[in-house]
């Protein structure tokens, strides 16, 4: 009976091994396809920060005005990646409450490197998203303020006119 118990014991185990690799592998595929909306997030993150830095930079006024003027048109169709962030952190929420832990002795060595890469991999893609979003309101917050420096520019010269 013993021997018997220690036979059903190993073949409960393989099986959970094998179900839990089958769910890996899904996974895996899954991740695959994610990787190019992080790609597309990554790629949009660093033309936002070209863009802040190059709001920033000190300009003429000239320059600066028109500068502001072409960030503002872009500044309403980029808006959608404040909603695609935000659907990608919201995604991100969701796996990880429904993320297979490997904490128990049915875990590989090599499962529990994967389950530590996939919790790595969601907390830099957090950073991007939370990044993506922050810089958006960076930019639209810089056009703002050099659009309301414009108009009380304009409005103290037409007081110094009168």
């Amino acid at each position: 009976t013993r021997f018997g118990s220690s036979i059903t014991t190993i073949f409960v185990v393989y099986l959970a091994r094998k179900r839990r690799q089958g769910e890996i592998q899904k996974k895996e595929q899954e991740e695959e396809k994610m990787a190019l909306q992080w790609l597309i997030l990554s790629y949009v993150v660093a033309a936002e920060v070209v863009i802040a830095v190059v709001l920033t930079l000190p300009y003429p006024m000239v320059v600066k005005k028109r500068v502001v003027s072409l960030v503002s048109l872009i500044l309403q169709p980029a808006a959608s990646i404040v909603a695609f962030a935000a659907f990608q952190l919201c995604d991100i929420y969701w796996k990880n409450e429904h993320r297979l832990s490997c904490s128990s002795e049915v875990c590989t060595a090599t499962e529990r490197d994967r389950y530590e890469k996939s919790i790595y991999k969601a907390q830099r893609n957090v950073v991007l998203c939370a990044a993506g979003i922050f810089l958006y309101w960076c930019i639209y917050r810089i056009c703002k303020y050099n659009k309301d420096l414009e108009l009380l520019e304009e409005a103290e010269k037409r007081h110094k006119d009168e």
